[in-house]
């Protein structure tokens, strides 16, 4: 669909431009009020986007030589799997800058470029269509996102953004290996190119540990997740707010891309192992959240546990469980960022996250209570709310892979509803109070819970438009992944290969 310029490009370049024209401004409130401006033209930008056609096919192409010589290509593109992530991303700048507007109060103009700059290359992961062009947004947003956590951040913010930052960076050493491994075996960077190749189950095997290990790590999955708690719980809140809504999504978002459609006998391979982690992730998620005093930690926690439904609902290769997986990653966007908004609300009014300094709130605020109560609800998945719709498919779709699996989710969700209702609870109605005192929320704070509220509500209740975004994608990816995997595993001994391999190099080093 031609629009007469660049969509894609523009989102990508427009944020990063603004960033720069910061420097030449001086007064704290103008650099909010400029940013501010600048993620709402960032929205209307995005207006072509909403002429997206529900097909499998990539839209809103744009593809350029970058570098002849190598390979390399300019190479932008959106499909059912990536645009929701577009949306999230575009929806989420302009509430980070509102809930940031008090709470931040030193180096606001740093700040705000770092926001701007993220926002550049968490887009430019989703719209790259070329594996090199991938890897460098996805590299790209380490930058701001550790200077949000070390100069934002709480006392241990060294530690929490050093640690996010080796951890991550680790991971993407692993993609880099398998990046150069595609471009030497199948000839090319372009992703959609290679999606039509079939390669060895010996190459996928390697190529899928390398992916899956980097992918892991952004979700984060178990035992890989140690340093989501200490990120969240020192960034500032819109720090927190990007990191769940967008940045653990990064993670789930590559298996989808990347793993399924390139290494498809692989992904079947290693379902189990992933399935295995998956629910491991969910159960441990959420018993440790069951005990969390501080409730920045709790949620912080509950993602490890919601992602883990995200990763199961993917390797379950079902229709229903990739729906629920999609849905998971947009809803968990929607209601834990808000939910990292409202614990920023409260922390300016009481300078404490621990919830025994947060208690009774249902008496002297009752706006935020009802926000509160909202999020929590969606949060663990209750019907009418945007969370019961991804939560449920993710379990037909579990069931429908077995029904002692299906079984194992029944805990995870009992324990969010256990951990949610316990701070939920202490909050409204704990004594003694320490809210009497405190103001209710602000116009501010009302319109940026207003936005988040309204999503949960509108796919809790009527879901279909999101459905009809998704399944043509989501119908294509499936049906390929069942053809070529089949093929893989009929005409190669899997395991039997990779191990005769790693056999045949030792003997002939000996």
């Amino acid at each position: 669909m031609d629009f007469g310029y660049p969509v894609l490009t523009l989102l990508i370049v427009f944020p990063l431009v603004a960033a720069c024209g910061l420097f030449f401004l001086r007064s704290p409130q103008v650099v909010r009020m400029f940013t501010f401006a600048v993620s709402i033209i960032e929205l209307l930008l995005a207006v072509p986007l909403f002429g997206y056609t529900p097909n499998a096919e990539f839209q809103f192409v744009e593809k350029l030589d970058w570098v002849h010589q190598w390979g390399l290509q300019y190479y932008l593109g959106v499909d059912g799997i990536s645009i929701l992530m577009v949306f999230l991303t575009l929806a989420v700048l302009p509430l980070c800058v509102m809930c940031s507007w008090t709470y931040i109060g030193k180096r606001v103009k740093e700040f705000h470029f770092c926001l701007l700059f993220m926002t550049s290359a968490v887009l430019g992961v989703f719209c790259a269509l070329d594996l090199v062009l991938f890897y460098v947004f996805w590299e790209a947003m380490l930058i701001p996102m550790y200077l949000l956590i070390a100069v934002w951040g709480g006392d241990d913010r060294k530690y929490a953004s050093l640690k996010f930052f080796l951890y991550t960076l680790a991971g993407s050493t692993l993609l880099l290996a398998a990046i150069v491994a595609f471009r030497i075996t199948g000839g090319t960077f372009a992703i959609p190119e290679l999606m039509q190749q079939n390669f060895s189950f010996r190459f996928q095997f390697w190529a899928f540990l390398a992916m899956a290990l980097a992918f892991a790590i952004k979700v984060p999955m178990f035992p890989f997740h140690t340093w989501l708690p200490a990120a969240h719980v020192q960034a500032p809140s819109a720090g927190s707010v990007i990191l769940a809504a967008v940045l653990l999504k990064m993670g789930t978002y590559g298996f989808l891309r990347f793993c399924l459609p390139l290494t498809p006998a692989a992904s079947e391979y290693f379902a189990p192992m992933m399935i295995a982690i998956s629910v491991v992730s969910i159960l441990y998620g959420g018993a440790i959240a069951l005990g969390q005093k501080d409730i920045k930690k709790l949620v912080a926690y509950s993602s490890v546990g919601h992602m883990g439904f995200v990763t199961l609902g993917i390797f379950l290769f079902n229709l229903r469980g990739v729906e629920g997986a999609l849905f998971q990653m947009l809803n968990h966007g929607i209601v834990t960022g808000a939910l990292f908004m409202m614990i920023g609300c409260v922390y300016e009014r009481s300078h404490s996250r621990e919830i025994s300094d947060n208690m009774g709130l249902g008496k002297y605020m009752p706006a935020f209570m009802f926000f509160w109560g909202l999020m929590a609800l969606a949060s663990l998945g209750f019907p009418g709310t945007n969370g019961f719709v991804g939560e449920i498919l993710v379990f037909v779709g579990g069931f429908q892979k077995s029904i002692i699996l299906g079984f194992f989710l029944v805990p995870g969700a009992l324990l969010a509803a256990a951990y949610m209702f316990r701070v939920s609870l202490k909050m409204a109605w704990g004594k003694p109070s320490t809210a009497k005192t405190w103001k209710d929320l602000n116009a501010r704070e009302w319109v940026y819970l207003t936005v988040p509220a309204v999503f949960v509500l509108w796919i809790g209740l009527a879901p279909a438009p999101f459905f009809n975004i998704i399944d043509p994608s989501i119908n294509n990816l499936l049906s390929d992944f069942e053809k070529r995997k089949v093929v893989h595993l009929e005409t190669e001994q899997p395991m039997q290969t990779a191990a005769n391999d790693i056999l045949d190099a030792v003997a002939g080093k000996q």
